[in-house]
């Protein structure tokens, strides 16, 4: 838990000292009250006592409130302002650290748990940060302080209070036992919440196409009666708990008075009133003690889930990128677009098979290389090791004539167009979906209109309510899927890249929309590499190089025409689609 707060930067420490400055002399305030108390008992109990003495006596008591009052408002506000610049800090650096992940970390947390960690994780630690300055802090000092007042006083009254404490640790250890490990198991629950929320929320069409609701419901209710369950186990023991405090608080009180009555009856008429006085000081004391545990209780509560939410902070934020970046920003001379594959094989982290195995291959400037195979013969692995989303397990990809993982990953992406397979859109307008990314604001609204033209995109752009400032919804919702597809190839065709990859991104398109868009791109991206990934022979007849893969391996490697007669991996797959004519034209 302690680790966590290696996030404070030097001013928060500051605050933090100067916050236990204010409590040890808040905790010391309090405890003068119950001297000045005992004090005005005596002068009254005093034949002759002037009453200016009683007054003075009652001021220092108001100073004394004041003070303490001052000084629990400048806690407070300490705590207030640590707690919410550290969560700040917090989330900063998780949303920083996520956005650095690859796919491998990506696939470990999982996306549901990374936001629990980044949201209510994150309040967690600061609700510790703010109620722990005021009380953790506070009540051991408490205790401690008052114990000292009240040591070498009567011993039937410091057994009173010993028996009452003792009571108060048998809950508190009752409370670690049975309770704890429930505000630990929580965390865990409200990621599920959110995966099945989740799920239903991404998948309400396919959800409704199936009549699933029902069975999505079943799903969600287990999942909320799991965290419901958990919630209302805490809940009822510290419902159980707080009658007990007050029962013991109460019955110190009555040990005490009673016991005193006692004492007091039986002294001579010289001891009564310093033991009447002395009563009412360890009584006031006896109060703070038992009141400091309560407090200890309060914090064995929040800690608990707490401590467990710091660790699945510093689980994400420890985690160190399988993806680091070199330090080169260019590729070697008149190489630039140029990429080759030198028998590369990956497997994904932790598989024993191979999905690509001793893949070979150079696409140079201004050609285009296109990938076809059966699904799951690796096309869109192949296309996820040129972004270097993952790493290769075996062999070299270089680009411009440098192995990828000697780039910065900034140099790496803005050398590359990628569309990939399920094209995704943000929130915001057609202009700054085009736009989008580091570069963006570089460029014109022309740049974007030739982009979304050669995307074949102009037409319904034009006929939405304002047109490139048209509303995009979150992932594209309000758009079909073939203007999404354009609109991201858009994308990659305004950043101008030395290299596009394409995977699989012409899918929803029609044949005639399909052929026009190629068409353009070839013109205007004439001198750019394409990479293409298609399961259409049509979308890819033309390109200089085609490879089929088949179970992770190249099975055929030439143009169309040759791959016709030498792979029949490729034929078989020309022959599904296309009709006799065609394959002889």
């Amino acid at each position: 838990m302690l680790k966590i707060f290696k996030y404070l930067t030097p001013k928060e420490c500051l605050m933090t000292f100067l916050s236990l400055v204010f409590i040890v002399a808040q905790v010391w305030l309090d405890l003068k009250l119950p001297e000045y108390m005992a004090e005005i008992t005596k002068l009254v109990q005093t034949p002759g006592s002037m009453i200016s003495d009683i007054q003075f006596a009652g001021g220092m008591m108001l100073l004394c409130t004041l003070g303490s009052l001052i000084c629990a408002i400048t806690v407070g506000y300490f705590a207030a302002v640590i707690g919410s610049a550290f969560s700040r800090r917090l989330r900063s650096l998780l949303f920083s650290k996520v956005a650095s992940f690859s796919m491998e970390e990506m696939n470990r947390f999982s996306t549901d748990s990374l936001i629990t960690r980044s949201t209510n994780d994150v309040i967690q630690v600061q609700m510790l940060i703010a109620m722990g300055l005021q009380l953790i802090i506070k009540a051991p000092i408490t205790a401690v302080w008052a114990i000292t007042k009240i040591a070498g006083k009567r011993f039937e009254w410091t057994m009173a209070t010993g028996a009452a404490v003792a009571v108060l640790m048998a809950v508190i250890g009752l409370l670690m036992i049975f309770v704890i490990p429930k505000f630990k198991k929580m965390q865990s629950l409200i990621d599920n919440m959110n995966r099945v929320t989740r799920e239903n929320l991404t998948g309400l069409r396919v959800v409704r196409a199936y009549n699933a609701e029902d069975y999505q419901e079943a799903k969600f209710e287990r999942a909320n009666d799991a965290l419901t369950g958990t919630q209302l186990y805490t809940s009822r023991a510290m419902a159980v708990m707080m009658p007990v405090m007050s029962t013991v608080m109460s019955g110190v009180s009555l040990a005490i008075y009673w016991t005193g009555a006692y004492l007091i009856h039986s002294a001579g008429a010289a001891d009564k009133l310093p033991l009447f006085a002395d009563m009412v000081v360890f009584s006031n004391y006896a109060m703070q003690i038992i009141m400091s545990f309560m407090t200890l209780l309060m914090i064995f509560i929040l800690f608990p889930r707490a401590s467990v939410s710091s660790r699945r902070i510093r689980e994400v934020l420890d985690t160190t990128p399988a993806i680091l970046g070199g330090g080169r920003v260019s590729g070697l001379s008149g190489l630039n677009g140029e990429m080759t594959f030198s028998h590369v094989s990956f497997k994904y982290p932790g598989a024993a098979d191979y999905v690509l195995k001793d893949v070979s291959f150079t696409v140079k400037q201004g050609e285009t290389i296109a990938f076809i195979g059966s699904t799951g013969s690796g096309k869109s692995t192949l296309m996820n090791l040129a972004m270097r989303f993952f790493d290769a397990t075996e062999g070299e990809i270089l680009l411009g004539g440098v192995n990828i993982r000697e780039y910065t990953l900034e140099a790496l992406y803005g050398k590359i167009g990628y569309v990939p397979q399920k094209a995704l859109l943000f929130k915001g307008s057609v202009s700054s979906n085009v736009a989008f990314g580091d570069n963006g604001g570089g460029f014109s609204a022309d740049d974007i209109k030739r982009a979304v033209e050669i995307a074949q995109g102009a037409d319904f752009v034009g006929q939405m309510d304002g047109g490139y400032e048209a509303d995009i919804a979150q992932g594209g919702a309000n758009v079909s899927g073939g203007q999404k597809q354009r609109i991201a190839i858009a994308r990659a065709v305004c950043r101008n890249p030395e290299i596009y990859l394409f995977d699989d991104c012409f899918s929803a398109l029609d044949y005639k929309t399909d052929r026009a868009l190629r068409s353009e791109l070839k013109k205007e991206t004439a001198g750019v590499t394409s990479m293409i990934v298609s399961q259409r022979i049509g979308t890819i007849m033309d390109a200089d190089q085609i490879i089929v893969l088949d179970d992770g391996k190249i099975a055929g490697h030439g143009r169309h025409k040759e791959l016709l007669e030498t792979c029949e991996v490729y034929r078989q797959i020309a022959v599904s689609q296309l009709s006799e004519k065609e394959l002889a034209s």
